[in-house]
């Protein structure tokens, strides 16, 4: 069953967050990850949402989730992350 990570994005320092975009790609390869949406909010059209821009990635399994989130490629970018933007983070399972 396919499995999603969805980040909601605040950009703190553009020049930062351009470098661990770059370097994200190569981490999610090996466990069969798909880049599906990387945008900027347009509107919020019910509720509020405080953070510019999202994420979608698609895994094959949420097992394949878990094993790119606790990668060491993956980790060693979260310093990164954390510096570049104020990131929420959410796996989901499709259903």
């Amino acid at each position: 069953m396919a499995a999603y990570v969805i980040g909601h994005i605040s950009v703190k320092d553009a020049e930062k967050w351009a470098e661990y975009k770059r370097g994200v790609p190569a981490t999610i390869v090996p466990f069969g990850g798909e880049l599906v949406l990387r945008g900027q909010r347009k509107a919020v059209l019910g509720g509020e949402h405080r953070h510019t821009d999202t994420v979608v990635i698609r895994f094959p399994a949420i097992e394949a989730v878990d094993g790119w989130f606790h990668s060491d490629a993956y980790q060693q970018l979260i310093p990164l992350r954390l510096q570049a933007a104020d990131v929420d983070l959410i796996s989901y399972e499709a259903a």
